[in-house]
C-alpha cells in the first residue's frame, strides 16, 4: 500500500485552519504576518486553531523578516508560551552573517522546545553552503523536517538540488535522515517528478489562497492538492 503523502498548508487563524483541515491537509504551518514571510503567531491564535481543528499543528518561531535570529531570548520566552497552550511542532532556523547555520540560537531554540518535532524552515536555501548546514545540524534533538525549494528562486530551479537530496536521504547518507519538505514556488506541474523519486511532503501557502493573502484558505484549492498528490482527479 502507498504511503500517504503529507499535505502542509500555511495557516495564520483558526478559519483557515479549519478550510485547510477541510480540504485535506494532513498538517499545519501557523504562522503570523505573511508581510514578513511568517513570524511567531500569539499564544492565543494557537490556542484558537488547536481547538478548532484535529490534524498537528506546527508553529513559527521568528521575530522578524530575514534569517538571524535576532533576540534568542525572547524567541526562547514565546516557545515555552506556546508550549504552555499545548503546542508539540515548531518550525524555526537561522542563519549567521556568513550563511552558515547560527547554531548557538538553533540549539537554544531546540533546548527550549525539547522533547518536541521541528523543521529546519527555508533558511537552508539561503545557505552558503547546504550541504555543510545539514552536517552541522545533524543529530540535533527534534530535527525531523527540512521545508526547503532547493533554491531561493523557488522549486522551479531548486528541482535538480531537491532531486539529488532526496536521493541522498535515500542513501541513508549523514545529514539527510530529516524528511524532505518540498514548499516555495511549487506548483501541481512539479508534483509527478517529486513522487516518483520519493518525495512524500509538500508545503503551501499562496496555492491555497486563489485569492491571495488577504484571502482566506480556499478548501477547495487544498482539496485540488490532496486530489492530486492521491492522483485522483478533482
Amino acid at each position: 500500500m502507498t504511503k500517504r503523502a503529507l499535505l502542509e498548508v500555511i495557516a495564520l487563524d483558526a478559519a483557515d485552519a479549519v478550510a485547510a483541515e477541510a480540504g485535506g491537509a494532513d498538517r499545519l504551518e501557523l504562522v503570523s504576518d505573511m508581510a514578513a514571510d511568517g513570524l511567531t503567531p500569539t499564544p492565543r491564535t494557537f490556542a484558537a486553531v488547536r481547538a478548532a481543528v484535529g490534524i498537528p499543528v506546527r508553529v513559527m518561531l521568528r521575530a522578524a523578516d530575514g534569517f538571524a535570529a535576532g533576540e534568542v531570548d525572547a524567541l526562547c520566552a514565546s516557545a515555552a508560551a506556546l508550549r504552555a497552550e499545548g503546542a508539540e511542532e515548531f518550525v524555526f532556523g537561522f542563519l549567521d552573517a556568513d550563511g552558515r547555520p547560527d547554531l548557538a540560537a538553533v540549539r537554544a531554540l531546540a533546548g527550549a522546545v525539547e522533547g518536541c518535532r521541528w523543521t529546519f524552515h527555508r533558511a537552508i536555501d539561503r545557505a552558503a553552503d547546504r550541504a555543510a548546514l545539514r552536517k552541522e545540524l545533524a543529530g540535533l534533538p527534534g530535527l525531523d523536517t527540512y521545508l526547503t525549494a532547493g533554491s531561493p528562486a523557488g522549486v522551479a530551479d531548486g528541482l535538480p538540488t531537491l532531486l539529488a537530496e532526496r536521493a541522498r536521504t535515500a542513501d541513508g547518507e549523514p545529514g539527510y535522515e530529516p524528511r524532505l519538505l518540498v514548499g516555495g514556488g511549487l506548483v501541481l506541474a512539479h508534483l509527478p517528478e517529486l513522487q516518483a523519486a520519493g518525495v512524500d511532503a509538500f508545503h503551501i501557502g499562496g496555492a491555497a489562497r486563489p485569492s491571495g493573502w488577504e484571502a482566506p484558505v480556499d478548501p477547495a484549492a487544498v482539496a485540488e492538492w490532496r486530489g492530486a498528490l492521491e492522483g485522483v482527479p478533482v
